[in-house]
């Protein structure tokens, strides 16, 4: 299918039949293996994106590709009118992945905007009783759920969210990781709080200690719904299941996607109890698509290929060896994150011709923002190829000053 077209054919390609809700894609990438990808000129790339926190294994894992072709190959798609043995192995597995109580469930859904439209939905059965009224959903200021109509109410940018107004009702923002804001905001009209333990898509900025188990207290107290989005942190993501595994506290429910299916498309919601997973019943949502056989085994495979090779300790062990030395390079002032999620700040605003730089040098890297570099590679980094890059990237800043 590719041929031996160059990237600038399929480019000009792209712009006459594809929606540019993207812009123009930096390059076209027709091949992977690993941490490693190639683009349609032939040219090698160190992916330290990882598809934004998504190929957990890399690229062409032979464990997961040949788990997806055997399931393939066997049962392929059926309605929800029926299940398999893969969705209810992964529901199984996920739960016990996060510590769920008995009456715990899983909802699977194809991405993490439709996990959080779920958990959306979820929140407004919580509507409490006729003499409180609960209507109101808390979210930070800086988060990110999700595109939908949903997801993107609770999604704090206001780019995102001018252009579809009205947006579904009732979702207040207040300050990030202000544990007083969160103490004012939080009452009996509140029907859930929904927090990323990092938010990724603001700059990768880690709620501060103690933050989650106040928004766990004062929701307890209050009847509101802790709703954790670890759609960017979970998976072993930060070299845990959840980001949220130290705060010590249980959720009500946590969303999931991106390394979920090591690349293959799947999200879930999972709900933490039976008070909980009995909000929404039989026809109150639905999905075509969620938790196919093909995606489970995907997301089985990959859970597997995680827990026996040990994967969590390498995240561990190569993210503290990535945010060490590059807190010691000239021109970054400030190094956040954990395991491989890790977000840098330089010294001018210059990050997205760093991005351009680093594509000129053969590393992918992303910039959320106009000074920040974020980096969220597969999870199978080695230190050997953190270090190519820790080498290199002092003249790929250089460089993009230069061309400022």
């Amino acid at each position: 299918m590719t041929g031996t077209r160059s990237g600038s054919e399929w480019l000009a390609r792209y712009s006459t039949s594809l929606m540019g809700v993207f812009g123009t894609p930096q390059r076209v990438l027709v091949r992977g293996a690993g941490c490693l990808v190639w683009d349609a000129d032939g040219k090698e790339y160190l992916d330290l994106l990882g598809g934004i926190a998504v190929n957990a294994l890399g690229h062409a894992n032979p464990f997961v590709t040949s788990v997806i072709s055997s399931q393939l190959a066997t049962l392929g798609h059926v309605s929800n009118f029926f299940t398999s043995p893969t969705q209810i192995a992964l529901a199984e597995k996920l739960l016990a992945l996060s510590n769920a109580p008995a009456g715990s469930k899983v909802f699977f859904t194809n991405s993490g905007t439709e996990a959080n439209e779920a958990a959306f939905k979820l929140a407004r059965r919580n509507s409490g009783g006729v003499e409180t009224k609960r209507t109101k959903i808390i979210a930070l200021e800086g988060a990110f759920h999700g595109r939908t109509m949903g997801a993107l109410a609770l999604t704090a940018k206001e780019a995102y969210r001018a252009p579809f107004e009205p947006l579904p009702g009732g979702v207040v923002h207040i300050p990030f990781g202000d544990i007083e804001a969160l103490k004012a905001a939080v009452d009996e009209t509140v029907a859930a709080v929904f927090l990323e333990p990092i938010q990724g898509e603001a700059g990768v900025r880690p709620l501060p200690p103690g933050y989650l188990k106040a928004a766990r207290e004062l929701t307890a107290r209050t009847g509101a719904l802790l709703i954790l989005d670890e759609v960017q942190t979970g998976i072993g993501r930060t070299g845990k299941w959840l980001a949220s595994e130290d705060a010590g506290i249980m959720p009500d429910a946590v969303t999931l996607a991106k390394g979920l299916g090591g690349g293959f498309p799947i999200g879930a919601l999972i709900t933490f109890g039976e008070g909980t997973s009995s909000l929404l019943s039989a026809g109150q949502h639905g999905t075509t698509f969620g938790g196919n056989p093909v995606a489970t085994a995907a997301a089985l495979a990959t859970l597997h290929a995680i827990e026996s090779q040990d994967v969590l300790a390498n995240v561990a062990s190569v993210g503290e060896h990535l945010r060490s030395a590059l807190a010691v390079i000239p021109g970054v002032i400030e190094v956040r994150g954990e395991g491989l999620l890790i977000g840098f700040d330089l010294d001018a605003d210059v990050a997205p011709a760093v991005v351009q730089a680093g594509l000129d040098a053969g590393f992918i890297v992303n910039s959320p923002g106009p000074r920040t570099i974020r980096l969220a590679p597969p999870l199978v980094l080695t230190s050997a190829q953190a270090d190519t890059f820790l080498a290199a990237f002092p003249a790929i800043l250089q460089a993009a000053k230069d061309a400022q």
